[in-house]
């Protein structure tokens, strides 16, 4: 049985045009982080939120306050999606050497209800040791999902414990103060995230 509650987008169109309509929603050219930084009219994404990390420990927004921080939302179960930008994303924050120090790798689950703190403790070592994976309630999970648009969509399966979740595949660089500075489409090179990441340092 898939959960019967939805993490939904704010915005209802997006979840019939689902990951291309996030992307023009968000109003974010690959690897622009200008874009949004310079962008009075943007509608603002992301924001504040309250999870619990892969060791067991609650973090707000605030914990990775005054890093860049590049946040991925997926679910371990993922079969091709999640683990790929996991390990672009690895790659690039590798590209950075000693910098990415400065950098808070997030990945937030879309699927708590099975993505436990202790499930993630094991998953998240298989690509960074930066890495952090980060859960809650179903509510809390949902609440940053909207924050960044994140399409969601579960979708029962019986080959794969009841359901799969469907979702968009975008890693999110924010600033420091909590700005959002761009989103990366799934497929981004390693090399073009690295460079964001400079730029933003």
């Amino acid at each position: 049985m898939y959960p019967r509650r939805r993490l939904l987008l704010a915005c209802t169109p997006l979840l019939a045009l689902g990951g291309i309509a996030v992307y023009a929603a968000l109003k974010l050219a690959p690897a622009s982080f200008e874009t949004v930084a310079t962008a009075p009219q943007a509608s603002p994404v992301g924001g504040p939120f309250e999870l619990v990390d892969h060791t067991g420990r609650t973090v707000t927004d605030r914990t990775f306050r005054g890093t860049l921080m590049l946040i991925y939302f997926g679910y371990s179960s993922c079969p091709d999606l999640c683990p790929t930008s996991l390990g672009d994303l690895a790659a690039a924050l590798n590209l950075l050497g000693p910098s990415a120090e400065q950098v808070s790798f997030l990945f937030i689950t879309v699927d708590p209800a099975r993505d436990t703190p202790a499930h993630l403790a094991g998953y998240v070592g298989l690509f960074h040791p930066r890495l952090i994976g980060l859960s809650g309630s179903e509510t809390q999970c949902a609440q940053v999902a909207r924050a960044f648009r994140v399409y969601v969509r579960f979708v029962p399966s019986a080959e794969h414990e009841g359901y799969i979740v469907d979702h968009s595949s975008f890693a999110y660089l924010v600033a420091p103060d909590g700005r959002l500075l761009t989103a990366f489409p799934h497929g981004t090179p390693p090399e073009t995230i690295a460079e964001a990441m400079r730029r933003a340092l």
